[in-house]
């Protein structure tokens, strides 16, 4: 008999194959591991011809952080991929003592060297990020609001999708008119580690796009200079204080796939990374399946 017939295949899985259409997965359950056996083919462009290929790898499936066997005994290291993106922006007012507490251990320096993280062994397969010398052969230069950037080939065109519709939208949106014109940068592959970590970014794989204004009028836009500010209380910076996007245009980049940083407890106002995943869940959550 059939392992998929004695055990279900996880759900959120279907959110996976949802979110990355173009890659095949395919599901059997390894007794030996006690865990769904994972096996990953994707698409792969390579060389400036544009020639297309296959890749293709296994990962298990351990509790949503798809690891590599190696990883298995590791795997209290690792949160899980699918994590609960928020749909509305946290008031700092409302955060309780307990949680301040939380946000300061969790922002430390040490807590940040050695705890659990984001498993990167998907993604740095799904968008070929073995090295930097093998990922670049992926990266594109291009113009995003007339800035030069440089992205992952693969998000390419949910990109485009939110620039031309941002600019469509800035045609009768002063707000979005002003974000527009008032750009300096739109920074985006940048290889390097997350600062106090051994973990890559995901500006490292091209899939994050950080959008800086020439001026933000003495807000604050990221956590860490904030807490240069206001202390050990930088979790409580007011919302009227922070710099953000106009809603709409957060709006347009959550629509295409893209994470906004702001809703993070350690906040990263211009800071979009793309995560269609955390989208399919939140559908998932919806329709009354799990996650």
């Amino acid at each position: 008999m059939p392992a998929n017939a004695i055990l279900p295949v996880p759900p959120e899985l279907q959110v996976m194959r949802r979110s990355y259409p173009d890659v095949v997965f395919s599901a059997t359950y390894d007794f030996f591991q006690l865990d769904w056996r994972i096996d990953v083919t994707a698409p792969i462009w390579y060389g400036k011809r544009g020639k297309q290929n296959k890749k293709s790898a296994t990962f298990y499936w351990a509790d949503g952080a798809m690891l590599p066997k190696d990883e298995l005994p590791n795997r209290a290291k690792y949160w899980t991929l699918l994590y609960h993106y928020p749909e509305d922006l946290r008031d700092p007012a409302t955060l309780s003592e307990m949680e301040i507490d939380m946000m300061r251990e969790f922002s430390s320096k040490d807590n940040r060297q050695n705890s659990s993280g984001t498993p990167m062994f998907f993604f740095e397969f799904l968008y070929a990020a073995k090295s930097r010398v093998i990922i670049e052969d992926h990266i594109k230069s291009i113009l995003l609001w007339n800035k030069k950037t440089k992205v992952h080939e693969r998000i390419l065109p949910a990109l485009r999708r939110v620039e031309s519709r941002v600019n469509e939208l800035a045609k009768t949106d002063t707000e979005v008119s002003a974000f527009v014109t008032t750009l300096r940068s739109a920074d985006a592959y940048y290889w390097r580690r997350i600062a106090d970590t051994k973990r890559l970014s995901f500006h490292s794989l091209g899939i994050a796009v950080d959008v800086l204004p020439k001026s933000w009028r003495g807000k604050q836009i990221y956590w860490l200079w904030a807490r240069n500010y206001y202390g050990a209380d930088w979790m409580l910076t007011p919302l009227e204080k922070r710099w953000m996007p106009p809603a709409s245009v957060i709006a347009i980049f959550e629509d295409e796939g893209f994470i906004w940083g702001g809703k993070w407890g350690i906040f990263d106002n211009m800071h979009f990374e793309y995560h269609p995943e955390l989208f399919a869940v939140r559908k998932m959550r919806v329709l009354g399946a799990r996650p």
